[in-house]
């Protein structure tokens, strides 16, 4: 058994977390799985863009029972809403949207993350969706940041020197939120940016493959990719 899994933050705790790092204007692309959660946290001093990759522009927080639409979408087939002025558009110029640079920040769920920002999200085995629209979200986004469990089920870390499982990019992550710890991806590796108050430093070293820098700073310049 994995007690790692159950013990930090929340998934509802990240989402928020993720949801606060967000300017106001804001487009941003959420992934399948707990990338999802992130749209019901909107700071509503603070309008923020959710773009879905099967064609929607303004998605709003996850619908309610009293607001399914099985027309109305997520790219994980999740009923959703949509928010006064939003829009919809074909496959393909959704993917235009993020193939032309225009997504600013995507949050994307993760097998690996290796300590040079190479994401793998995806494999051939049975029953894990395929690479699909990862590939194109991180080298078309701004900014890459992974929400994930720390470690697998199993307890292996999930946070690696190097990726063994296939790549969705290589050097594309910017920011890692695991119900441990934020993690920034820098060109020194992995720098912690915040750790959950129920485990120490060494621990989260212990279940983290690749060094983890530890430094104390009140604020962080987000890095962006050139």
């Amino acid at each position: 058994m994995n007690e790692f899994i159950n013990i930090g933050w929340a998934k509802d705790e990240i989402a928020k977390k993720i949801a606060n790092e967000f300017p106001h204007g804001s487009y941003v692309n959420l992934g399948i799985g707990m990338p999802e959660l992130v749209s019901k946290f909107v700071d509503e001093s603070k309008e923020i863009i959710y773009h879905s990759e099967n064609g929607l522009l303004g998605m709003g927080p996850p619908a309610n029972e009293n607001e399914l639409d099985f027309e109305l979408i997520n790219a994980g087939k999740k009923p959703v809403t949509i928010l006064p002025g939003g829009s919809y558009c074909h496959h393909a110029d959704s993917f235009s949207m993020i193939r032309g640079g225009h997504i600013d920040y995507c949050v994307l769920g993760a097998m690996e993350v290796s300590e040079g920002g190479d994401l793998a999200n995806w494999t051939t085995g049975k029953g894990i969706p395929a690479v699909g629209g990862a590939m194109d979200l991180v080298v078309g986004a701004k900014n890459v940041f992974v929400m994930s469990q720390h470690t697998t089920k199993d307890g292996s870390p999930k946070f690696l020197k190097n990726c063994s499982l296939p790549l969705t990019g290589k050097s594309v992550v910017t920011r890692v939120y695991s119900n441990l710890a934020i993690l920034d991806v820098t060109p020194e590796g992995f720098k912690l940016k915040e750790m959950c108050e129920q485990i120490d430093f060494d621990l989260l070293q212990k279940v983290t493959e690749a060094k983890i820098i530890s430094v104390s700073y009140t604020h962080l310049t987000l890095p962006t990719k050139a």
